[in-house]
């Protein structure tokens, strides 16, 4: 009775472990902000995102602290973070989601694969919906999420007398996190 009862024990747990959920983490992701305009280059990166990826629901945070974000000139970084994204006041951007496809991923093996990511962007405390496309690469048996999307600036609640002018009124986003 042991001899059978032992082996099946071993087999549910090895099924139990087999389908368990991975996350993956980066506390080095990267993320761009180009709100340029023909009249002036505003540019940032952020390369200390800190996000989270659970392999089998798709589940996906990016949360980025607005100081971090780095400009070329240092009176443009002065102002994004003082007069715009108010920073000292609400301190960082989130993004919590899903890949909505994520069924069509085969995490054992490496390639590129499309995927769509819904959720909500948090951005100068104010929540709105986003869904955009993007890749998830699998590189030695880890992802690598990229992807770029557009956000209106006033939908943010973010205010200024050059936004539409020196600064676009619409941002673009770029992601790309590589995940241990």
């Amino acid at each position: 009775m042991k001899k059978v009862i032992l082996p099946l024990f071993y087999l549910a747990i090895a099924s139990v472990a087999a389908n368990a959920q991975k996350v993956y983490a980066t506390k080095a992701g990267q993320i761009k902000f180009n709100a340029s305009s023909p009249i002036e280059k505003i540019e940032a990166v952020n390369n200390q995102v800190d996000s989270k990826f659970v392999d089998k629901s798709g589940q996906i945070v990016f949360s980025a602290l607005i100081k971090s974000f780095k400009f070329e000139n240092q009176l443009m970084e002065d102002h994004f973070n003082e007069n715009y994204l108010e920073s000292s006041k609400i301190p960082k951007a989130e993004f919590r989601g899903f890949i909505s496809n994520i069924a069509s991923i085969d995490f054992t093996k490496d390639g590129k694969y499309s995927v769509t990511v819904e959720g909500t962007l948090n951005l100068h405390g104010v929540p709105q919906k986003v869904s955009t496309s993007g890749t998830l690469e699998i590189v030695g048996g880890k992802p690598v999420i990229i992807g770029v999307f557009k956000v209106k600036i006033k939908d943010y609640g973010i205010t200024g007398l050059y936004i539409g002018d020196k600064i676009a009124s619409e941002a673009e986003i770029s992601v790309n996190c590589k995940y241990e």
